[in-house]
């Protein structure tokens, strides 16, 4: 066997063992996620007993529920029973099984199929907390507590309290829920009253559980599951997140102030009070295989227990939608779960606080129509670059009018493009042309561009809100759904996307003789760039898509305009030929170019001669 045989088997080897030495790990990987989901669907089932007599019973006995049950074991049983909190904006309907809401409604909004938008729905969703008895775990979920009558206050809000007594009736737990008559905010009480007594000595802290289940509210799943993240934030004001498809598991422990569970277009999210913040949280997610169901999220809470004879907790719970000013309002940064500018793309979020949203809302304030609004927003960012935007036409007529004598350079140096780099720079600066000058709107525009592209898709104002073909403004503008999948396209045809490509095409066209047309990089690329984008815009938001249309339209139309009426090209060859006259003061930057061409040149000479 030669050296190379002995070679080629010693790397196939090395790849055998790193193939399986990665497929363990996958495979440990896999099963630790599967125990992981396992024992989350093990906490949500509802305790059962097994009747181990001869005879069938229908209640178990007294000492089987003092087992399980402990102090609780009064609780064990009961009647399931509903009361509602509801106002303006939000339904809420609380069972006495584990005091908790059991389906949240928000009033004004409709999901995608025009059915009423349930926040919370299903009996994967949980708020409990996780007590030790006996040696094992107690989830209060699958506890029957004491419901209240509905209280109502002088300034309408409402209370609700669910009770659960241990061994006397001094001694309970206590679920305390308010609503006000406007909003979206729950106050949420935890209140312990000689709970001490129940709880092992060393018990310092709460495990609160909250399990939500994410349903289906828009037309695409896909972008909702995108957008299914958590959120939150420390009491540093430090905010982050992670999204559900990519991460399974997370574990925070530094205290939080919030977590948030955020959907597209709406969130819940409990805060904490600042001066007593979660202590640590540990959030396993899921995403299910399943047509209805974005995502599922199971998340343990430490809360601060001080061992007080008479405790209380106090948390708020956010059930409603990601509108800016509502959470802004809050003033607590929640407002930085709605997508404006992440990434290296962050400042753009400055772009869309400062300029667009407070724009938009101006608008808003006095305009039903979105579709409207778009235009007069885009009409409104086209007048702020106008100038820009002048002088950069100015400066591409002037580019034309030199294009003929810089031909004649390219012919005259060849392939020499450091000499023609030279002979182009002496043109310009005899001309008095700055060859970036028309660069400049494009450079300040692509901030707004980028800005535009977080906003439509994350603002709640053009959810299912029509115009013209386009029934609903926050997601694509459907004008044919396909029988087949068409890779880097998608099923359906985007009618807004397919008028921004051809919008696009068109502009390329018209400043065709502004590139470089021995580059063919240069040549095609402003024809390819459209098209390759039509796939990525094919899945946007209609009100996106609509923005760069329009954008395009204006400015094609101002280009048509300024180069037919307002732009004298004769003048301004007049005003080249005669800037040609005046002497030219050389920068230092550029005589340094040319002391470098001849030394390059010179060394270049005596190369040639030895050849």
């Amino acid at each position: 066997m030669d050296r190379n045989s002995v070679i080629g088997f010693i790397l196939l080897g090395v790849l055998l063992v790193g193939y399986i030495v990665f497929n363990q790990k996958q495979q440990t990987t896999a099963l630790r996620d599967k125990a992981r989901q396992d024992s989350i669907a093990n906490l949500n089932k509802p305790k059962t007993f097994t009747d181990t007599s001869s005879q069938a019973s229908s209640k178990p006995d007294s000492a089987q529920l003092a087992g399980e049950y402990g102090v609780f074991a009064n609780a064990a049983t009961g009647t399931e029973q509903n009361i509602v909190l509801e106002n303006k904006v939000v339904k809420i309907s609380f069972t006495n099984k584990g005091g908790q809401p059991e389906t949240v409604q928000l009033k004004d909004f409709k999901n995608a199929a025009g059915g009423p938008l349930m926040l919370v729905e299903g009996s994967f969703n949980r708020l409990s907390l996780q007590l030790p008895v006996n040696n094992h775990t107690l989830n209060t979920a699958n506890l029957y507590f004491t419901g209240s009558q509905v209280e109502k206050g002088a300034d309408g809000t409402q209370t609700l309290r669910y009770r659960l007594s241990v061994t006397n009736a001094s001694e309970y737990l206590e679920y305390i829920y308010s609503l006000k008559p406007n909003g979206y905010l729950v106050n949420y009480t935890i209140h312990a009253v000689g709970m001490e007594k129940a709880l092992p000595a060393n018990q310092n802290t709460l495990q609160l559980q909250w399990n939500n289940e994410n349903h289906i509210q828009e037309h695409d799943m896909q972008n909702e599951r995108l957008n299914n993240q958590v959120h939150y934030s420390n009491v540093e004001d430090k905010h982050d997140y992670f999204t559900l498809q990519r991460t399974s598991h997370e574990k925070f422990d530094t205290k939080l102030h919030w977590l948030s569970v955020k959907q597209q277009f709406f969130n819940t999210t409990l805060i904490a009070s600042k001066d007593a913040p979660f202590n640590s949280a540990d959030v396993n997610t899921k995403v299910p295989v399943s047509g209805n169901i974005v995502g599922q999220t199971f998340t343990t809470l430490d809360i601060p227990y001080n061992r007080a004879h008479d405790f209380s907790y106090p948390v708020q719970i956010y059930y409603g939608p990601n509108h800016y000013k509502t959470l802004k309002s809050f003033d607590i940064g929640l407002e930085n779960i709605i997508p404006l500018g992440s990434g290296i793309f962050f400042w753009v979020k400055y772009v869309n606080k400062w300029i667009i949203i407070p724009t938009f809302n101006f608008l808003s304030g006095f305009i039903s129509n979105y579709g409207i609004i778009i235009i007069l927003l885009t009409i409104f960012i086209r007048l702020l670059i106008a100038p820009f935007t002048y002088q950069s036409y100015v400066s591409q007529a002037k580019m034309k009018v030199l294009k003929p004598e810089l031909d004649e350079l390219r012919k005259k140096h060849g392939d020499d493009q450091q000499a023609f780099g030279m002979d182009q720079m002496k043109l310009f600066k005899s001309a008095g042309v700055n060859p970036l000058g028309g660069c400049l709107p494009a450079v300040l525009q692509l901030p707004i561009l980028v800005a535009m592209y977080s906003f439509f898709p994350s603002s709640i104002e053009l959810r299912q809100e029509s115009f013209l073909w386009a029934k609903d403004l926050s997601t694509y503008d459907s004008i044919m759904n396909l029988p087949f999948d068409i890779p880097f396209y998608g099923n359906h045809v985007s009618l807004f996307t397919l008028l921004m490509t051809a919008t696009s095409l068109v502009l390329a066209f018209y400043n065709r003789g502004m590139a470089d047309q021995s580059n063919p990089v240069m040549k095609y690329m402003p024809y390819i760039f459209p098209v390759m984008l039509l796939g990525v815009f094919n899945r946007l938001a209609a009100g996106l898509t609509f923005y760069y249309f329009l954008s395009n339209v204006i400015s094609i139309a101002l280009q048509w305009v300024l180069q037919t009426f307002v732009i004298n090209h004769d003048k301004i060859h007049a005003r080249i030929q005669e800037n040609k006259k005046k002497p030219v003061s050389k920068s230092k930057w550029q005589e340094r170019l040319e002391d470098m061409q001849k030394r390059q040149q010179g060394m270049q000479g005596p190369q040639q001669r030895k050849k």
